[in-house]
């Protein structure tokens, strides 16, 4: 029993020893060789996490985005060109040439798919602006995009707006049409609203009036209710004073009187204005100079009227028409007027009184009456400050 025993104990112990010495000398084998082998510095995946979030400064980053039009509908086909936002470079500018130029000029350029979707793959970090355009809408350039390394940046859809239809047309007006237009706004021109300014073009370079247009005038003229205010007024001096005293100075004289005046006014406005002015050419109208001009050549442009007047190839002639014309008018009037007063005497009358009347009328015209006259066109300001003498 005692041997059984000791051989029982003795062989345990010998293995114990045996492993005792074999475990270390395995231990230490191992150790080398993870001390010799190459171990990541982090798990897979915290690895690819990082990687994922922490992009590095070789990254490439991208823009994507989605063209339609302001109703909704998809632009396939669009035109989108990526511009680097240089130092003070206003990308609505056009620079043709130098370092402003290589500054603007588009990186990269594509097109919309079917789905009006576009895309910038393996862009440096930097500003960007997309500038869009596509037929039949209007061009658009977005916000600046502040792209850094490895961004995917989604821009916002655009919406693009449709292109305004813009046609050149050129319209070409005879100096007749134009004439007509001008002689519809002085027909509408009023001293205080009521007393008719008709004769005075406060527009220096107005079209000639043709031979229609000036019986028009003149016809206008003396059939505004307006004019039997004047007309009046000279009756009632007439007959205060015994003018043409075979009329005497009770009611029916004066009658007379205001049928001569108005008859006097009506011969002298037709041939004068209408008749005289188709024969010679000449203009009938009273054209204001306006305090662009210096003072001295305002009086004298107003004084001389009664004895110059312009010409409808616009050059300055004599007055044949106001002086002829109130002349004829004299004459015609002894047809109504006392026998004692010869077609001479009359006419000769009435020509001083033209002359006078259209040289103290013009001052009126000149100084007092353009700032009284309503319905002025805004643009009519007499002869321009530039205009040759």
């Amino acid at each position: 029993m005692t041997t059984s025993h000791t051989s029982f104990f003795r062989a345990p112990r010998v293995s114990i020893a045996i492993a005792a010495i074999a475990f270390p000398l395995a231990f230490t084998a191992a150790a080398q060789n993870l001390a010799s082998a190459s171990l990541p510095d982090a798990p897979s995946f915290l690895q690819a996490a990082t990687a994922q979030t922490v992009p590095s400064a070789e990254a490439h980053a991208r823009i994507r985005g989605l063209v339609s039009d302001v109703a909704g509908a998809l632009v396939p086909g669009a035109t989108i060109k990526l511009e680097e936002d240089g130092k003070a470079v206003h990308l609505t500018e056009k620079p043709t040439s130098g370092e402003l130029a290589s500054q603007h000029k588009p990186l990269r350029e594509t097109t919309s798919d079917s789905a009006g979707e576009f895309e910038f793959l393996d862009l440096p970090a930097g500003s960007y602006r997309a500038r869009i355009t596509a037929k039949g809408l209007e061009p658009f350039l977005t916000e600046r995009i502040e792209l850094a390394a490895g961004q995917h940046f989604e821009l916002p859809n655009v919406a693009l707006l449709v292109a305004t239809a813009g046609t050149a047309i050129d319209v070409y007006a005879t100096s007749a049409q134009v004439a007509d237009a001008e002689l519809k706004l002085e027909t509408h021109q009023r001293v205080l609203g009521l007393a008719p300014n008709f004769y005075e073009s406060f527009v220096w370079n107005a079209a000639p009036l043709n031979t229609r247009q000036k019986f028009y005038l003149a016809t206008k003229s003396r059939t505004d209710p307006f004019i039997l205010v004047p007309t009046a007024i000279i009756a009632g001096v007439e007959t205060a004073h015994d003018t043409f005293p075979g009329w005497g100075q009770d009611a029916p004289s004066y009658g007379k009187r205001f049928a001569a005046a108005y008859g006097d006014a009506l011969f002298g406005r037709f041939l004068g204005y209408a008749i005289f002015p188709s024969i010679f050419h000449q203009d009938p109208r009273y054209f204001y100079m306006g305090p662009a001009q210096p003072m001295k050549s305002r009086i004298w442009h107003a004084i001389s009227s009664g004895i110059i007047t312009r010409g409808d190839n616009g050059h300055l002639q004599p007055a044949y028409s106001h002086i002829l014309g109130n002349g004829a008018a004299g004459a015609l009037s002894t047809l109504y007027h006392p026998a004692g007063n010869s077609a001479g005497s009359l006419a000769g009358r009435n020509m001083g009184i033209g002359i006078g009347g259209n040289a103290v009328e013009g001052l009126f015209r000149e100084f007092v009456l353009d700032h009284l006259t309503h319905n002025v066109p805004g643009y009519a300001k007499g002869k321009p400050a530039d205009e040759p003498k």
